[in-house]
């Protein structure tokens, strides 16, 4: 089936839905939604938030105030699974009291088999459950979860399919992400993701540039490039396309003056990507290169295929074609078999770099990995010393870093008020977060601000004349 022709079938069951809802209700019924994990999690959250309001349900911010309680899942760590049971718990009781509650569970928690088991087993109680291969069929599956009052359990294993055109609530009214792909083929030995989300799927060119002009007409005029590793865009298409091409295509939309992009692979990042960045006038200069660890022994078995030297070697090229680039990274420290040795690596890594930021963590035993089935796991006082000891070189190193804008006049997109009033928060080009004193009007437009104090991974400014 073409995926025009899926787009349509489910926009038919929006209608269904919003027919059902208006007999069943005198007023608006209300939904929570919570999100957890990456930026694309996020989108699919914000696709669920719109088709539910086109439905005519309204969004509330406590579960126990819902008609519908929607739970957007991560599994990247045990833990996420865990506080996934702890809110089901919670619900048991409220659902008690308000049979008629929906609950929906979604996203790649829902792809692991023996948490269907569990949900099947211990929690009888909820509505829907579907996973990340056949999200774009939530209206049919959501239609159907209101006329039945069992269990709906579907999980597809794999999915070719690219469902276009789905609505959204978006969070921002000027800026937003835009997956360019899903999946992912690196299989990393730490990692879930490959398992949970499938094999790597590009979309096509012509429908992501679609989607951007109609957002830039939307009033959008920053777009993030969502993939789990985008370098590697296009290898999937009948007619492969590289990012950095991909890159070139948008950057000739009107009325589109940002463009982020996340997250990149050291293996697969061209010399051509870095001659689009260093010669565009609207990709910002704020690279996301995670390194996950310094030692080459450790990334062998993490099955990253780079070494340290490859990715010294990478971060050196791209400073010397975009010598003001804001670099940063991710790091996993007490990876099994860690040495003193390999964490010296790490460490000589991060005081060579000068990251902006780097996203700290401790190694997390991911069951269905297979380095949750190596010997040597870190005891957790060794691992707790290790991540103290980075954590401060990360921070002096990053305010290191931050503070060479300190004086200086930056354009920043203005984002929203802070919790204090009167302060407004937005980012420069950089993704450095900007404090200043201004109104609410400038929210969604770019101003000029001076950084006058540099708080290390923030600034406070001013706007600058």
């Amino acid at each position: 089936m073409s995926n025009t022709q899926e787009s349509k079938i489910q926009a038919e069951y929006i209608t269904k839905c919003s027919e059902l809802i208006r007999e069943k209700y005198t007023q608006a019924p209300s939904f929570f939604i919570q999100n957890a994990g990456c930026q694309m999690n996020s989108l699919q959250t914000e696709t669920v938030a719109g088709i539910m309001k086109q439905i005519g349900y309204q969004v509330v911010d406590k579960e126990e105030a819902a008609d519908v309680v929607i739970y957007n899942t991560c599994t990247v760590r045990e833990n996420a699974n865990q506080k996934i049971y702890g809110h089901l718990g919670h619900l048991k009781s409220i659902k008690k009291h308000k049979p008629e509650m929906k609950i929906v569970l979604f996203g790649c928690m829902m792809q692991e088999p023996e948490v269907i088991d569990k949900i099947q087993k211990d929690y009888g109680f909820v509505d829907l459950v579907f996973g990340t291969h056949n999200f774009h069929k939530f209206p049919e599956l959501f239609f159907r979860s209101l006329n039945t009052n069992g269990q709906i359990i579907d999980i597809w294993k794999e999915s070719d399919e690219i469902v276009e055109g789905m609505p959204a609530d978006r969070k921002y009214s000027f800026k937003t992400g835009v997956n360019i792909m899903y999946g992912c083929n690196n299989f990393c030995s730490y990692c879930i993701v490959p398992y949970v989300r499938g094999r790597e799927k590009s979309r096509e060119p012509e429908d992501i540039l679609r989607e951007i002009k109609d957002l830039v007409a939307d009033g959008v005029t920053e777009v993030m490039l969502l993939g789990q590793n985008v370098n590697s865009y296009g290898k999937t298409l009948e007619h492969p396309v590289t990012f950095a091409s991909l890159l070139q295509q948008i950057e000739q939309i009107e009325g589109l003056r940002r463009i982020r992009f996340m997250t990149s692979h050291p293996k697969d990042l061209s010399d051509e990507l870095i001659e689009v960045m260093a010669k565009s006038n609207k990709i910002c200069h704020h690279l996301h290169l995670p390194m996950q660890s310094g030692s080459s022994r450790i990334l062998k078995i993490m099955n990253r295929r780079y070494d340290k030297e490859k990715y010294l070697e990478l971060v050196s090229k791209i400073r010397q074609a975009i010598p003001d680039i804001s670099l940063t990274t991710d790091i996993i420290v007490g990876f099994p078999g860690e040495t003193e040795e390999d964490f010296q690596d790490t460490l000589d890594v991060v005081n060579q770099v000068g990251f902006d930021t780097a996203f700290t963590f401790i190694y997390s035993k991911r069951t269905g990995t297979p380095a949750a089935r190596m010997e040597n796991q870190i005891p957790g006082d060794v691992v707790k010393d290790r991540f103290d000891r980075l954590l401060a070189l990360v921070q002096e190193k990053g305010r290191e870093a931050s503070s060479r804008f300190l004086g200086t006049v930056q354009e920043i997109l203005v984002e929203e008020e802070s919790k204090e009033k009167g302060i407004y928060t937005g980012r420069t080009q950089y993704n450095l977060l900007v404090h200043f004193p201004g109104c609410k009007d400038l929210i969604g437009k770019y101003v000029k601000v001076k950084l006058d104090t540099c708080k290390g991974f923030y600034y406070f400014g001013s706007l600058a004349e």
